[in-house]
């Protein structure tokens, strides 16, 4: 399940575009400013964006600089505008200021599904070099651990969870979230294997290292 971000100040457009992507699986956050926009974004947020669908014209501001402002911000999330703007210049600019993706309003929803499709499944570039959170280091190249000076041994699972944990400290994963990103969806466990898998990486590294939120999912800690 991906989280979708709306930014899109007219209603009627906004929950017709949430009641579409939802029918696809997938969590959604409207946005009728940029204001509300900029909160996704700080770090208290647990669940960043995996999309955003972004209108040009907004009541403070401009969508355009809104997506520069992230580019400046290295937030490499995919940007789709969608827009009334259907001049030739509007849409080289968006595509040169960052934008993945642009589509002018009308729209046809089944072509805004299946672009919203395109940019999910987009595969981000494979992570390389060290990974370090506090007192763990992990080498994503030669699949090795160590925390506080000591070497730890992991099954591939249990690694690619830990990676999965300690690239986004502060955000708190759902068991379906960590199921679909560590297993995928071809081998589908059921959540009491994430539970299995968290309870191993407790007793293998530290078992405060990661922390239950209640009815939530997990997090991983700063030791």
């Amino acid at each position: 399940m991906a989280h979708v971000l709306i930014i899109e100040d007219h209603q009627n457009i906004s929950l017709s575009l949430k009641d579409l992507i939802v029918k696809e699986g997938h969590q959604v956050t409207i946005c009728e400013n940029l204001a509300l926009a900029r909160e996704q974004f700080i770090p208290t947020v647990s669940s960043k964006p995996d999309l955003i669908i972004l209108d040009w014209m907004l009541p403070d501001g401009q969508g355009l600089d809104f997506l520069i402002e992230l580019r400046k911000q290295s937030v490499a999330t995919p940007v789709i505008f969608l827009t009334a703007r259907a001049e030739v210049v509007d849409k080289v600019l968006g595509l040169e200021m960052g934008a993945n993706d642009y589509l002018t309003k009308p729209f046809e929803p089944r072509e805004l599904i299946a672009r919203v499709r395109v940019q999910l499944r987009t595969k981000a570039p494979e992570p390389t070099g060290l990974l370090t959170v506090g007192s763990l280091a992990i080498d994503r190249i030669r699949h090795k651990v160590n925390f506080k000076g000591a070497a730890i041994e992991l099954v591939k699972k249990e690694f690619d969870l830990l990676v999965l944990l300690a690239e986004d400290p502060e955000k708190v994963f759902s068991r379906d979230e960590i199921l679909n990103k560590v297993w995928g969806y071809e081998v589908y466990p059921t959540t009491r294997t994430v539970d299995t898998h968290i309870m191993l990486l407790r007793q293998k590294i530290d078992d405060q290292l990661i922390e239950t939120v209640r009815s939530v999912g997990y997090r991983l800690k700063v030791l």
